[in-house]
């Protein structure tokens, strides 16, 4: 029977704290590419093992959350995590978005409290192991090609291709296949509107080295 990601390893849920929108989710994920991968044991005491490393999007079902979604990753042949994986076995996924401290000098009363807004959202899937070449070009190229697409003069890779085929195996691939999703995004929204202001003010004077969540507190914001 498969393993499951044990429950205190997926991310809180607050109800006032939920994504505002799946769009938002899908925007975080594909943003903010360079994923933790993380798997029942395998760490000393039986500890999770975790590798930092990038995931990308393949596939995305036509309505709905990422459940059913099709993710790709890659990891170094040399790390031991992809032998500790069986196929169907569950890892969480986890993207970290936009993150700063809040200071309580951006708000009206005292005393008060600091806080840390952030975002985050958390993939649990099935997982499997796809040890080798053809699979591992695929899963680099279109890597490349998401990442890329992100940049505002792509690079392109067709003369380095054979390149990729003459080391691609040192390289482990994965398909992820989702089957839960969780998400966070703490952005101030349950202050008053001109404490948000100040607070995206703060980040921005900082600047905020952990992304730019000054954007999220302005474009989430509250109900006003």
């Amino acid at each position: 029977m498969p393993s499951s990601v044990r429950p205190a390893e997926l991310v809180y849920e607050f109800e006032k704290y939920r994504a505002p929108s799946q769009h938002e989710v899908r925007d975080l994920v594909r943003g903010n590419p360079f994923a933790l991968i993380v798997s029942n044991g395998g760490g000393a005491q039986g500890a999770p093992t975790v590798t930092h490393a990038p995931v990308i999007i393949e596939r995305m079902p036509q309505h709905g959350d990422f459940v059913g979604a099709e993710l790709l990753g890659h990891i170094a042949r040399k790390n031991p995590q992809w032998q500790q994986l069986s196929d169907d076995e569950s890892v969480l996924l986890v993207f970290s978005g936009p993150h700063g401290y809040v200071s309580p000098t951006t708000y009206a009363d005292d005393p008060n409290v600091p806080t840390w807004d952030y975002a985050a959202v958390h993939l649990t899937a099935r997982v499997t192991v796809l040890d080798d070449r053809a699979s591992g070009m695929h899963v680099v190229t279109r890597t490349v090609e998401e990442l890329e697409d992100l940049e505002t003069a792509p690079w392109d890779m067709a003369t380095s291709l054979p390149t990729f085929e003459r080391i691609v195996g040192g390289i482990v691939s994965f398909r992820f296949e989702v089957i839960e999703q969780r998400a966070v995004f703490k952005v101030s929204q349950d202050k008053p509107k001109d404490v948000r202001e100040r607070v995206a003010a703060a980040a921005r004077a900082r600047p905020c080295p952990h992304g730019d969540v000054a954007a999220l507190v302005e474009r989430i914001g509250g109900d006003e």
